[in-house]
């Protein structure tokens, strides 16, 4: 790659990334490696050693084994393996290094306010006059960000917090404290022994409230009201919702002790931040009239957080009369010196309540069925229920009277699923009742689905007139988005819930995951399925009168749906409702996207002018005419099948279980979920977590879920005589150019060099030429629809960032694929070998760098 002039964007990447990385890699000799000597000496000759052998097309078993021949003295195993575990130590390293070089370069990088950015939509909006429709849709736009703990981020804690700081030495350049702390990463382990409990998971997810998103949406409100001042602050513009110990799906570990305890931690958390605030405040407002009532609040704030026992007596609404109290006095008897300060406080008081972030609960369809049908039996809340056919069921649910204790129930998890729904009255008194008002159903197949919920929250003692609760489908596979228009439009026929829905201001949520759909149907009918649900969706809710809010299940990597999600929002039209954006944000991207202030800042703004611009803004690019819309459906289809054609490959997962660390994903300790649904010990595709799925294609260097099934179709339209629409719908549509260059990404992090010894395998070696082929064709394709010769040459910067990542993780992932090997051979010797275990461990321990590497990984 060429590097342009160190003014541009890449040069600066380059300058602040790049050099600094050759730099202070230097130091790592410093580190306390103990036994090892010349570690990062010996690691930058097994990564030239790598890329030389892997031109010759040799296995990794057979570089690493000669690699130890031929450039160390090493010949006994325990003395290999542990310097093979050093390297993974040090690259464990050098990827932290990297990340907190990007975070610290991150304003020099990103233009800050450049397109995308709220100073930039408010110079549009002067331009083009557009300040009475904006002033309009911000009254009622808002975007949430659902942070989720779904196991894609490898760091403890006490490495974030390292991260945090070191980011923060090296944006000073304070090269005593980047020792010192690379010192410090030197002695912390990055191995978690145990896994960790839903509550953990929470406490970490927590930090990121306090430290990053709670200054960084005061930042961005105190923007917005500077420049719209007479915008109402009754919409709040930025919500925070929170899964870690409300999502049971799955997850076993999750109770409802977990979940009240979590709202605990978050109303504890939100008021400890006022605390800090208000203290800070009392430093500058010494003045009569204000100095008083800012005491009394920061004591009230005191007895809600630090006395044990302490009855709550302090309520939203006072804090915010107490603010908006001084903050006229300071304008009006003090010529409204500091007012910003208070302003700044009030903005984050009306976005983040008492709850901090909205707790969803969130449980699979199937819990409810079984929960259902036990209850008729066992019970007469339900009388006649399993003769009736589904509409004959649903009546039943929607005119339950009585209340069912939960100890009518055997199954832990249906006693407990139960015991939640009644015990949300708590967790909305303490927390408001924006705390905890989402009830999210996983695989909701039909109308029946969402109404067992509503009836179990009927019998768990809510009344119907006082559900605050709202009932959120999800659907995810081909067949249910196919299948969703209809499912809503039974929904909205039924009285008593269109009665449900009005006392909940008319709004239905419904969420559409990525995750499933691509491991169902592959990447592009995934992401046209989707796409083309939402829009009958919305349809459909407009013509019942009904305003739909579409939940995103999608801000991870590409082959998750990620990626440039808010060039996704973007694109759109308006066809698509979009009042709000709310989109999860997972693993390993809440700390790419939103690991410092400055980044969560750029991103969220990023996402509110998508939000605001695709319909103020609307260019005939983010409406897909007819044609398009029929084109795209020919290349999904076409795509759909060849995925379907590897899918059902008999050979499709056993090749994945043999090639990949799959079946070592359950214990690497990274979060509580088990790594598949179900209890049964064999594997199966429906059953496989989309994460470990797509996770052991990303480890693999494969990223089938990111792009598998495009070449395909571009050829077939190509044969056909086509390829002209196709370029024509790739220079029209911002969202097919979208999918594409998402696509590119997952192709960039793939290297198929490392597997090139499965090709000639007598079990595998077909289904290998097959993905390789499918990848060499998309990529073929690619270039000649985008006119470049490199994947993501439209970005250089992330470009760049990803070839760095990778060449750092080569010697990680061929490490990784010398362990599997020399586990499976260990396997089929007679008798246990006492290095199996080792070997296992180590896969594991690569998988750590390998995927934080990554951070958007697949």
């Amino acid at each position: 790659m060429t590097i342009s002039s160190s003014v541009s964007p890449l040069g600066q990447f380059w300058n602040l990334v790049g050099r600094k990385f050759q730099l202070y890699n230097s130091l790592f000799t410093s580190l306390p490696f103990h036994r090892i000597e010349k570690t990062g000496i010996l690691l930058a000759l097994l990564l030239s050693y790598c890329e030389e052998e892997y031109a010759k097309k040799k296995s990794p078993a057979k570089i690493i084994d000669d690699f130890f021949r031929k450039h160390t003295s090493y010949t006994q195993e325990e003395e290999r393996l542990d310097l093979l575990f050093r390297f993974v130590q040090y690259v464990e390293r050098q990827v932290v290094l990297f990340d907190a070089l990007e975070d610290a370069a991150f304003t020099s990088v990103n233009d800050m306010n450049g397109a995308g950015t709220l100073k930039s939509l408010f110079s549009d909006i002067t331009k083009f006059e557009k300040e009475e429709e904006v002033k309009k849709k911000i009254e009622s736009f808002n975007i949430r960000l659902v942070l989720t703990a779904h196991p894609t981020q490898f760091y403890p804690g006490a490495v974030l917090g390292i991260i945090h700081d070191l980011t923060k030495a090296m944006a000073e350049n304070n090269l005593n404290n980047i020792n010192m702390y690379l010192q410090q990463l030197g002695k912390t382990p990055f191995f978690k022994k145990v896994k960790p409990t839903p509550f953990d998971e929470a406490v970490s997810l927590i930090w990121y409230l306090e430290n990053i998103f709670y200054p960084a949406a005061g930042r961005i409100l105190s923007g917005i009201k500077a420049n719209m001042p007479e915008v109402s602050s009754e919409n709040p513009i930025i919500r925070m919702g929170f899964w870690p110990g409300g999502d049971r799906d799955g997850n076993p570990f999750v109770t409802t002790d977990t979940t009240v305890k979590v709202a605990g931690a978050l109303r504890e958390s939100i008021l400890k931040s006022y605390f800090r605030e208000v203290r800070r405040l009392k430093r500058r407002l010494t003045f009569k009239g204000v100095e008083m009532p800012l005491q009394e609040l920061e004591t009230k704030l005191y007895n809600n957080v630090f006395i044990p026992g302490h009855i709550s007596d302090l309520t939203k609404a006072e804090i915010l009369g107490t603010l908006n109290d001084i903050r006229q006095t300071l304008i009006h008897e003090h010529n409204g010196l500091f007012v910003e300060m208070v302003e700044t406080l009030i903005n984050k008081v009306e976005v983040f309540g008492f709850h901090f972030a909205s707790l969803d609960i969130r449980q699979d369809s199937t819990v409810h069925s079984r929960m259902v049908e036990k209850i008729a039996t066992s019970t007469n809340v339900l009388p006649g229920y399993t003769e009736q056919n589904e509409d004959g069921k649903i009546q039943l649910l929607l005119k339950v009277k009585k209340t069912v204790k939960p100890e009518v129930l055997e199954d832990p998890v249906h006693k407990d699923t139960l015991e939640v729904m009644g015990r949300l009255k708590q967790i909305q008194a303490s927390n408001g009742e924006e705390g905890c008002d989402r009830y999210i159903i996983s695989q909701c197949n039909s109308a029946l689905n969402a109404i067992e919920v509503y009836g179990l929250f009927l019998m768990s003692g809510w009344k119907p007139e006082n559900l605050t609760i709202d009932i959120v489908p999800l659907f995810e596979t081909i067949d249910d988005l196919q299948h969703a228009a209809g499912i809503m439009q039974k929904l909205y026929n039924l009285p008593a819930y269109r009665q449900h829905l009005e006392r909940r201001n008319n709004i239905q949520t419904i969420m559409l995951g990525f995750s499933d759909g691509t491991k169902d149907g592959g990447y592009l009918m995934a992401n046209w399925s989707i796409y083309k649900a939402k829009e009958e969706l919305t349809a459909i809710s407009r013509q019942n009168g009904v305003n739909v809010v579409f939940f995103d299940g999608r801000g991870g990597p590409p082959a998750r749906g990620g990626g440039k999600t808010h060039k996704f929002y973007a694109s759109l039209g308006k066809n698509i409702e979009n009042e709000e954006i709310q989109l999860t944000i997972q693993g390993q991207t809440v700390s790419s996207n939103f690991g410092t202030i400055d980044s969560a800042q750029f991103n969220i703004e990023q996402l509110i002018n998508a939000g605001i611009s695709n319909e103020v803004f609307s260019s005939p690019k983010t409406i897909l005419k007819e044609n398009e819309k029929e084109l795209i459906q020919q290349l999904s289809e076409i795509g759909l099948e060849a995925y379907a054609d590897l899918k059902n490959d008999p050979k499709f997962l056993d090749y994945l279980a043999y090639a990949s660390p799959l079946r070592f994903y359950a214990e690497t300790n990274i979060g509580s979920r088990p790594a598949k649904r179900g209890g049964s010990g064999k594997l199966s595709l429906k059953d496989l977590r989309a994460i470990p799925f797509v996770g052991a294609w990303s480890q693999l260097k494969q990223n089938v879920t990111g792009y598998y099934g495009v070449g395909a179709a571009f050829k077939a339209l190509d044969k056909a005589g086509r390829w002209s629409e196709v370029k024509a719908l790739y220079d029209n549509s911002t969202f097919f150019k979208t999918l594409i260059g998402n696509c590119e990404m997952s192709m960039k992090k793939c290297y198929f060099p490392m597997t090139t010894f499965l090709s000639k395998d007598p079990r595998y070696g077909e289904i290998w030429n097959k993905i390789h082929d499918e990848y060499e064709l998309t990529k073929r394709y690619i270039f000649k629809l985008t006119g470049k010769n490199e994947l993501m040459a439209d970005y250089p910067v992330e470009q760049l960032s990803v070839e760095m990542r990778e060449r750092i993780v080569l010697p990680l992932v061929t490490i990784q694929q010398y362990a599997i090997r020399r586990v499976q051979e260990l396997e089929e010797e007679q008798g246990a070998s006492p290095l199996k275990k080792t070997y296992e461990k180590l896969v594991m321990r690569c998988s750590f760098g390998i995927i934080n590497a990554g951070r958007n990984s697949a």
